[in-house]
């Protein structure tokens, strides 16, 4: 079973690279450079293992995802980027921020499922008539 791991794993290819992570985002430190590689291979495989119909975007679509995927992930600490809710308050001097991913998980937002087709309604014909006249 190990050989035939290696084999999977050398064939396998992530929807984008670090480079592509760049072009949407900003340049990257070699350390980034080496986060973001991971990330993208774990973004592919969450891509595949929760859209059954994945294969059906274009290479664009999905490289496209998959660094959305990643920058949130790499955005985590970064108090420009994802905050849904911001209070301040001058007499106290009290701010409240609410971050819409504070544990810094890499996830598919529904607006990205739908785009990969998962949650679609399928029509669908159902003769009802027994197939006579």
């Amino acid at each position: 079973m190990g050989a035939d791991r290696q084999v999977i794993d050398d064939a396998f290819r992530p929807f984008a690279t670090y480079r592509d992570v760049e072009r949407r985002w900003h340049a990257l430190t070699e350390a980034e450079r080496e986060s973001a590689t991971v990330l993208l291979e774990d973004a592919t495989q969450i891509i595949m293992d929760t859209c059954p119909t994945w294969s059906r975007a274009s290479d664009r679509t999905l490289a496209s995802i998959a660094c959305a995927m990643v920058i949130r992930k790499m955005s985590v600490g970064d108090e420009r980027l994802g905050v849904t809710n911001a209070q301040q308050t001058a007499g106290s001097f009290s701010e409240s921020f609410t971050y819409s991913n504070p544990m810094g998980d890499l996830y598919l937002t529904k607006a990205e499922k739908a785009r990969l087709g998962r949650g679609r309604a399928r029509a669908f014909q159902l003769d009802m008539s027994g197939g006579g006249p």
